[in-house]
């Protein structure tokens, strides 16, 4: 009775020592994001004491060089949004149908060999990807449509496309694994076709999944700088489905470097990023109301 009171004692210190690990290391990481944008909110509240917000916001030219300089955001905000909502568009049917087929169609064998290679493609550094969308996506363009320059953001919504799939495969198909195991016997018995099951079982069991995707998705793709940077012109223009033009991300990537330290445009550059924090932040809120709404409904 002693050796096992004594083991209890000990298991029960080493449960409250693990949970006050994992405290502090939650403390910890709430604390760098809040420290984070605390700092990125100082640096662009001193830009906005001299430069309007809204002036910011709807300006139209970005010219850190001009006498005054010109901060005009629009176009990049515009961008920003444009390239993310276009691979959204293109990678979420390809990657619920990919998940769909490995879960219901594919068997046992081939998603044990796909499902590894896919969550590796989240892995491969986003360079890497823009070097080959350089490659492969904007002379394709040049090369068979005569553009004098592929380099776009229907290029940057491609490339995109390609690098968020990973997250929406793996988010749907995890779902639909666990669904697929609760009820596929019981399909199987009352003689359900696979169609009938995906279409009016599957689907709808996995809503919150696959609308967790989408937020997933489109928010990685928001945050994107090197390999959109690479494919996409960087020209601060509003933008056009052929035709350049350059992210909040791709602009901070590419000017910080040269941005004096306490300048107008080094301040300029930190309100940019705290604009984008800010877009994401009412994108995904705006992603969680829906979100409640279609479980209130159901």
């Amino acid at each position: 009775m002693k050796n096992s009171s004594y083991l209890f004692v000990e298991e029960d210190k080493r449960g409250r020592f693990f949970v006050i690990i994992c405290k502090g290391v939650t403390l910890l990481s709430v604390s760098l994001l809040f420290f984070m944008f605390l700092f990125i909110a100082k640096e662009s509240l001193i830009f906005f004491q001299n430069t309007p917000l809204r002036a910011f916001l709807t300006g139209q030219r970005w010219n850190p060089l001009a006498t005054p300089p010109a901060f005009g955001l629009a176009p990049m905000i515009a961008a920003t949004v444009y390239v993310s909502v276009l691979a959204t568009a293109i990678a979420f049917p390809i990657g619920v149908g990919v998940a769909t087929f490995l879960s219901v169609l594919a068997g046992n064998k081939l998603p044990n060999i796909c499902l590894p290679l896919i969550d590796l493609m989240a892995g491969i550094p986003s360079v890497v990807y823009g070097f080959a969308g350089l490659l492969i996506i904007v002379k394709f363009f040049e090369t068979h449509f005569s553009f004098s320059s592929g380099e776009s953001i229907l290029a940057g919504g491609i490339l995109l496309s390609v690098m968020i799939l990973p997250y929406i495969i793996s988010t749907c198909h995890e779902s639909a694994t666990k669904i697929l195991r609760r009820y596929k016997h019981v399909s199987t018995a009352l003689g359900v076709s696979r169609w009938h099951m995906i279409r009016y079982l599957l689907f709808p069991s996995m809503s919150k999944a696959l609308f967790s995707a989408l937020i997933l998705s489109f928010s990685r793709a928001m945050g994107e700088t090197m390999a959109v940077m690479m494919v996409i012109g960087n020209s601060p223009i509003f933008p056009k489905l052929l035709h350049k033009a350059q992210t909040i991300p791709g602009l901070i990537a590419l000017e910080m470097g040269g941005a004096h330290v306490g300048s107008p445009h080094y301040r300029a550059l930190f309100a940019a990023g705290f604009v984008l924090m800010f877009v994401l932040f009412v994108f995904n809120t705006l992603f969680f109301i829906i979100e409640k709404s279609l479980e209130g409904d159901a």
